[in-house]
């Protein structure tokens, strides 16, 4: 990143020169009195999206007041492209126009601001020179969402697990909102809120409106911030357009930093046998274990999480004798660890403790770990969004590359970009993820709900490790204890399309392969967790939505109903064109069969509610 260290002899001549408009023109960032406007072109008709009432940092030394612009630099065209190991699409390219703005403070400070304006949104970001003797202290940026707005909004939480409810107005009790945030500005236009391309010296960002309900302040989570003379802030991200727009943007990873890591070619995504759901306890028990190893196998699934507790592994077996037993049968083993930041072990917490806090315990653990043959991390319980534990994240990603591990982060914040830079970062849970299904008959009530909610706000900005998929009918290891599923059997099969996750951890338990459907079971053994192309079809945030992905020369569409009553849906899909497709329909009686898609690629359905439907290319 370049920093400008002279004033430039530069005026702004006039207000048409005052923006900066992406390059397929639909993307237009405005100057707005002394503020910013996000607006969206389509055709001849304008949508002014997001205001951006305020802009600017302030420093402990009193610098970052009264800012005025001295100049604009010219603008300047983004070209890139890259390719993604997990995430919407393999292949990624993103062009943008962008514009640097000079300002000066109370004290003779520059500071820039660098903004971008994509076909598919807006970003911008901070860079200060000459902090040798103080840091940022408060961000000034803030959005106006006028009251009446439509937004699903969520309450900020340290591992981001709250609800998206939809809502016109911003109460809140403690008036602190979490990323993303989407709104809708008017009939079919939209904006995602939310923060990306975020370092080691960085804290994270949420949410205020305790000023003025209008007001969405960006409030640092913390004010620790590096002090070697430059400091660039995360990319503020305003993902802008249509919900097809939103739905398979990669803005987050675009404005993020190219991958670091020289050697991708060992990291490999893949389905995951799963134990925690259904045996809270179970990683610590031999015998569980093998099951869902022998599970893995069945499911011609590579890899199988042994979760909290295998520290104290009883009844046959120790932790070595599971990864061996593992090996043998042709499984990959993923272990789980307490990151010993956030839930410790005094507070009951399970185990294992303090590996993975300190470097040196870090360096001895990985080693193990490699010489052991485990393929990767699940680290759970993180301390919030302040910078030390932000650079926490990196530091592990970083050092598990070192020692070939993937890791899922859970119970931690939204991805913010490490999917470009660390592709072994495999995945965030920061939602209210499946678990809760077991735990709560509300999460079952409201599944079909959160299901066509994700898709467009938390699956959007990045990989989410949800734990989907059930086909228990209740929620339980036992087939008749437990909460009521109340979706069906194939909305369960839509979900591992709808739902982005290098590494899927599914809901299945053993029984299942005997007692669930025979065409899920099938479908389940080959369903893919990585995607060359994602394609929006139809749907509205929080009744239903239909999407398209394509793994290879292979397509996959899921369709879920939330709506409460039989959804007639004409579908224009046109990648299934003259086409013949498996059908995987039927509800709670599902079944697999070929059908045939119209020379035009329109299809007519009728999917009932709580229920889905998933098409497979030949």
């Amino acid at each position: 990143m370049k920093f400008i260290t002279t004033i430039l002899a530069m005026a702004i001549t006039s207000i048409a020169s005052a923006q900066v408009i992406s390059p397929n023109g639909k993307v237009e960032w405005r100057e707005k009195g002394k503020g910013f406007a996000v607006v969206y072109h389509d055709g001849n008709n304008e949508c002014e999206v997001l205001d951006i009432t305020n802009v600017g940092m302030l420093m402990k030394d009193g610098g970052g007041k009264e800012l005025t612009l001295k100049a604009k630099m010219p603008v300047e065209a983004i070209k890139d492209s890259y390719t993604m190991v997990g995430g919407k699409r393999h292949e990624c390219s993103n062009e943008a126009n962008e514009v640097t703005y000079l300002y000066i403070d109370n004290i003779g400070r520059q500071q820039q601001l660098i903004v971008r304006a994509y076909n598919d949104g807006v970003a911008f970001r901070y860079a200060l020179d000459g902090l040798q003797h103080t840091r940022p202290t408060e961000e000034l940026t803030a959005y106006r969402i006028a009251e009446g707005t439509k937004r699903w909004m969520q309450k900020w939480t340290e591992p981001y697990e709250a609800f998206f409810p939809l809502s016109t107005t911003g109460e809140n009790e403690n008036k602190r909102w979490g990323y993303p945030a989407l709104i809708q500005s008017a009939d079919n236009v939209f904006a995602l809120i939310t923060e990306a391309g975020i370092e080691r010296f960085n804290s994270a960002s949420s949410l205020y409106n305790d000023r003025n309900k209008e007001e969405y302040r960006v409030v640092l989570d913390e004010n620790q911030q590096n002090t070697t003379g430059q400091w660039l802030s995360p990319w503020r991200v305003v993902i802008v357009g249509e919900l097809k727009d939103v739905v398979a943007s990669t803005l987050v990873t675009d404005v993020s930093d190219p991958c670091r890591i020289e050697d991708t070619s060992w990291i490999k995504p893949g389905s995951v046998s799963w134990i925690y759901w259904a045996y809270n306890h179970g990683s610590n028990d031999y015998q569980i274990v093998r099951k869902y190893v022998d599970m893995a196998v069945e499911m011609h699934w590579p890899y199988v999480l042994i979760d909290a507790e295998w520290d104290e592994m009883k009844n046959g077996g120790n932790i070595e004798d599971a990864i061996r037993y593992a090996h043998d049968k042709g499984v990959k083993p993923i272990l789980w660890y307490n990151s010993s930041t956030a839930w410790i072990k005094a507070w009951g917490a399970p185990g294992p403790h303090e590996r993975l806090n300190a470097p040196e315990n870090r360096e001895r653990e990985f080693v193990w770990l490699e010489k052991m043959g485990v393929a990767g991390v699940k680290i759970d319980f993180f301390a919030g969004d302040k910078q030390p534990t932000i650079q926490l994240y990196e530091e592990i990603l970083s050092d598990a590359n070192d020692n070939g591990l993937m890791v899922i982060f859970h119970g931690c914040t939204i991805p913010r970009g490490w999917e470009r830079m660390y592709p072994n970062y495999v995945g965030s849970e920061a939602v209210l993820a499946s678990e809760n299904l077991y735990f709560t008959q509300r999460s079952c009530d409201m599944e079909a709900l959160n299901t066509c909610l994700h898709p467009f706000i938390r699956n959007a900005i990045g990989c989410m490790e949800f734990g989907g998929c059930f086909l228990s009918r209740r929620l339980h290891r036992e087939p008749n204890k437990g909460n009521y599923r109340k979706t069906t059997d194939v909305f369960e099969l839509a979900t591992t399309v709808l739902f982005q996750n290098p590494i899927q951890n599914f809901a299945l338990v053993p029984n299942n392969i005997s007692d669930a459907p025979a065409v899920c079971i099938d479908y389940m053994k080959q369903v893919p967790t990585t995607w060359d192309e994602t394609v929006f079809i139809d749907g509205y945030p929080g009744k239903y939505v239909v999407m398209a992905r394509r793994n290879g020369d292979k397509w996959y569409l899921a369709a879920v109903n939330a709506t409460g009553e039989p959804l007639k849906l004409n579908l224009d899909l046109p990648m299934f064109k003259g086409r013949e497709v498996q059908l995987y329909s039927g509800g709670n009686n599902p079944s697999v069969a070929p059908v045939k898609v119209k020379a035009k690629g329109l299809y007519k359905v009728t999917i009932p509610s709580q229920d889905g439907m998933v098409m497979v290319t030949k």
